[in-house]
């Protein structure tokens, strides 16, 4: 413990007294200068797992595409599965992509500082925290992240499927990364069970444009795919939904700590996540998006550099 502009300052790792909105308004500066950067986490097995998500996602329309709906006979049972399906992975891929390349509320680099503490305004004896890690205030309910190496704001835990930790900023999209791989996951089990009942009935031959073998192949390995990822992303989608509800993120609730900050009601946390009143914009990863933004961004700060 050492003295500071009359307030205590501790080295801690947890159980923040700053509240939350005291040091977002007093880092403004900060963060609209970490703004103009695009946030990625130079991880190795983040960028492997995130990299396989991707052609994960390919595989399963390949399969869909190519060896099911293109080789039926029924036009119009191919034109609505093949639109549905492809909108469904363009809606899961935008979502992956806004999770891992938003911010997720990093808390900046080295803030502990004389005029930063001025400008936090706070009570003679108060007592703030600061993250021995990265040497910067940790506002209150952040957690440092080991693999981002920063403090995030309401982490919830860090995923490597995204390459990126779940926080205040990327919640949202996380939410809805897992919901839509949840629904194109159950939509091609549906599509392998119509398909292999029409190959048995039918002739194998002229069920897929692929030659028998090959074809139960692809289907196998896409039904073993759609199997783990359905069941994956639909147990994180109602644990995300849970905690959102309940105003509690998955660190908290594993370390049972108790809150030292009001909860929500349960519609007040869905509005403050996915923002407002319910909408349809609710389910688009697009909302907010600006691409002349994120090109003044590019040019300005370039990616992350590993945070």
């Amino acid at each position: 413990t050492m003295q500071s502009s009359g307030h205590r300052f501790r080295d801690v790792e947890h159980h923040p007294l700053l509240a939350d909105n005291d040091s977002s308004s007093s880092s403004s500066s900060s963060e609209a200068d970490m703004a103009d950067r695009v946030w990625f986490i130079r991880d190795g097995c983040g960028m492997v797992c995130a990299i396989m998500t991707w052609l994960l996602v390919v595989y399963a329309d390949f399969v869909v595409t190519f060896v099911m709906l293109l080789p039926s006979k029924d036009f119009w049972y191919s034109v609505i599965n093949g639109v549905l399906f492809n909108c469904l992975a363009v809606l899961a891929l935008s979502s992956h992509l806004r999770t891992m390349l938003t911010d997720p509320g990093a808390v900046p680099k080295g803030n502990a500082t004389k005029e930063y503490m001025d400008n936090l305004q706070l009570k003679p004896g108060e007592v703030i925290y600061k993250c021995p890690k990265c040497c910067s205030i940790k506002p209150e309910r952040a957690h440092h992240c080991s693999i981002c190496k920063r403090c995030i704001r309401k982490m919830d835990h860090h995923c490597p499927w995204v390459n990126n930790c779940v926080g205040e900023k990327n919640q949202r999209f996380f939410v809805l990364f897992t919901m839509y791989i949840a629904l194109i996951s159950a939509h091609a089990l549906v599509l392998c069970g119509f398909q292999f009942f029409s190959c048995v009935r039918g002739q194998w031959t002229e069920c897929s444009d692929f030659s028998p073998p090959v074809t139960v192949i692809l289907m196998i390995f896409l039904c073993l795919e759609g199997f783990l990822f359905l069941t994956f992303t639909a147990v994180m989608f109602g644990t995300q939904i849970h905690s959102i509800c309940n105003d509690e993120t998955e660190i908290e609730r594993l370390k049972s700590e108790k809150p030292t900050w009001e909860r929500r009601l349960r519609w007040e946390g869905m509005k403050s996540v996915f923002g407002g009143q319910p909408s349809l914009l609710w389910i688009n990863p697009f909302a907010g998006f600006r691409i002349r933004r994120l090109l003044l961004r590019g040019k300005k700060g370039g990616p992350e550099f590993s945070v």
